[in-house]
């Protein structure tokens, strides 16, 4: 309350202005407000700024990439439309092409909104788990997130057909959540969860496959199984209002699934009549004949209305909205947008078994979407262009590059996609013998000796963690070879429940079978510190030591103690690079 706590995305005070703007409030500096909405859009933080160079963001970019590349997308159209309202055509154009970025993180073979990894698809993909690269949910919570464009959406999924048995399988869908518990999702239905607002729309997606009679459905079992008049009659977070919002709108028989347009979704009304008293004494009446019917047609002071819109001038002139029992005329109608989304060539996938190899590896370009394109490419950090290497077919790397790629298709290019790919520099294997949690496994043990240190902002998935056990890491060092010092890098995020080791334990072996301790490194550093950081611990033995095996054991710091807010729950310990001398 009063707080700004930078737990959530977005910078959406912008859709509330271009709402306002196209539903006739104007009496505000408009100039003044579309300058700070293109300030909130240029803000260098939360991966704002590598959005607005790329039109999506990776997984090593930022965490919650996922949502924040959606968010930002909508938020963009908002700008783009108030640009648009002021007669700012250049604005609009640019902002425009930033609001298709939902399309740089469809996966055709999914049907879902997948993560990004250096150029390519975040593997293993499970869209039911709930983890780092989404906002208080998983994949399912925000695959239909892209309200401004919701018919290129359909398209991407290849017409309304098969739209709808997405929309099927979302709803019915016995598939349970995955990964880390999240209090946030709430009133399941399949996937769908009302407990949480980025679902709040989707009953009403329906609509847009001409299946208005499904929409119904689904909002007279949410209204009636998750809104009762008792002290815990919502189903989720109110969130500044908006469980609340939505009844009260739905119950009215409409909704606006996209804020920056003037208009709203025809739903269920929940009463034989309601009324909405504005200013200048004009009332809106809403009546229903008969609201359980299979099929209803709407209608304004007698006036059919097509396409299951309701404008909002509609409801400030005055008048009756009339629901009656009977046939829908010309379903598959809409009304036509005022802005219609420009077409977009997305960003080219790069696709790798890994970003660290040993001797060589093959990489392969592909397109998010079908058609006529041409892939150009640098394989030292340049700029693409017309003139960079053409690709034909897929190619080896055997050394550390960075390679950056663009689709052009006739007179259009896309924004570039950029991944960098390391050859490990030690021929050792490295075993974990530790459990890792199953969301924080990074690139495998590889990721121990690839020379890349992971962000303090772990959620990015660069680190290797286990909870409420010992990390335990055995290395091969191929052959028997003097051990001078060994440093294992780790982090520390109290309030995230990561902590240091209580200690670490260098062990060594020729046999990998008898071990012997040759040096400890005990932490200095207490839990109650709460300044994220990492720590390198060195291992260094007291006499010369040569050995084949080296078992690093990095003990962890148990359950977390009463005044932490997590109290009893067992702390992670989280890993990067090892190191060896």
């Amino acid at each position: 309350s009063s707080n700004e706590t930078n737990c959530m995305i977005g910078y959406h005070s912008v859709s509330v202005i271009a709402d306002a703007l196209y539903k006739g409030i104007s009496n505000f500096d408009k100039e003044l407000a579309y300058r700070a909405m293109k300030i909130s859009a240029a803000t260098p933080a939360f991966g704002l700024m590598d959005f607005n160079n790329k039109h999506f963001l990776q997984v090593e970019d930022e965490s919650e990439s996922v949502s924040k590349t959606l968010e930002y997308g909508y938020d963009s159209w908002c700008v783009a439309r108030t640009a648009a309202f002021l007669g700012r055509p250049n604005e609009e154009r640019l902002f425009m092409k930033r609001s298709m970025a939902y399309i740089n993180l469809f996966d055709r073979a999914t049907g879902m909104m997948r993560p990004r990894r250096n150029g390519g698809w975040l593997k293993p993909f499970y869209p039911s788990e709930i983890n780092n690269h989404y906002t208080e949910g998983n994949s399912w919570h925000y695959s239909f997130y892209a309200p401004h464009d919701i018919e290129g959406l359909i398209s991407l999924h290849g017409g309304k057909s098969r739209f709808e048995k997405m929309l099927d399988t979302l709803f019915n869908t016995s598939q349970k959540t995955l990964g880390r518990e999240q209090a946030d999702v709430t009133g399941l239905i399949g996937q769908y969860a009302h407990g949480n607002e980025p679902s709040h729309h989707m009953a009403y997606l329906y609509n847009y496959v001409d299946k208005p009679e499904k929409t119904r459905a689904m909002l007279k079992k949410i209204s009636r199984e998750f809104y009762t008049n008792a002290p815990d009659g919502l189903i989720g977070n109110e969130d500044c209002g908006q469980m609340s919002a939505w009844y009260v709108l739905s119950s009215l028989g409409f909704y606006p699934v996209c804020p920056g347009k003037p208009e709203y979704d025809l739903g269920l009304p929940l009463f034989a009549s309601a009324e909405i008293r504005m200013e200048g004494d004009k009332v809106f009446r809403i009546k229903a004949s008969d609201g359980n019917a299979n099929e209803l047609t709407a209608s304004v002071n007698g006036k059919v209305l097509k396409g299951k819109k309701l404008q909002h001038a509609d409801i400030t002139a005055g008048g009756t909205l009339l629901f009656t029992a009977g046939s829908e005329p010309e379903k598959n109608q809409s009304n036509k947008e005022e802005l219609r989304p420009i077409s977009y060539l997305p960003a080219p996938l790069i696709h790798s078994a890994s970003r660290v190899f040993s001797k060589k590896m093959e990489l392969r370009f592909s397109s998010v979407v079908p058609g006529e394109q041409i892939f150009f490419y640098s394989t030292d950090g340049t700029e693409p262009t017309r003139q960079s290497k053409r690709y034909i077919q897929p190619f080896t790397i055997d050394s550390n590059c960075t390679i950056r790629a663009r689709a052009y298709s006739k007179a259009d290019s896309s924004t570039v996609t950029s991944a960098g790919f390391f050859k490990l520099r030690h021929n050792y294997k490295i075993n974990v013998l530790s459990k890792l949690n199953p969301q924080y496994t990074a690139e495998g043990a590889a990721s121990l000796s690839d020379g890349i240190h992971g962000d303090t902002d772990w959620r990015k998935g660069d680190w290797l963690g286990c909870q409420g056990q010992d990390l335990v890491l055995v290395a091969d060092l191929r052959q028997k070879k003097p051990v001078n010092l060994v440093k294992l890098n780790c982090l520390q995020d109290t309030r995230s429940w990561i902590v240091f080791p209580a200690k670490v334990d260098l062990y060594v072996s020729d046999d990998n079978v008898r071990y012997r301790l040759v040096a400890t490194n005990v932490n200095t550093v207490p839990m109650s510190d709460y300044q994220v950081k990492t720590i390198q611990f060195p291992l260094q033995p007291t006499k010369p030591v040569k050995a084949r095996y080296l078992k690093i054991v990095a003990t962890g710091a148990g359950r977390l103690p009463e005044w932490h807010m997590g109290s009893g729950g067992e702390s992670f310990i989280f890993a990067d690079e090892l190191e060896f001398r």
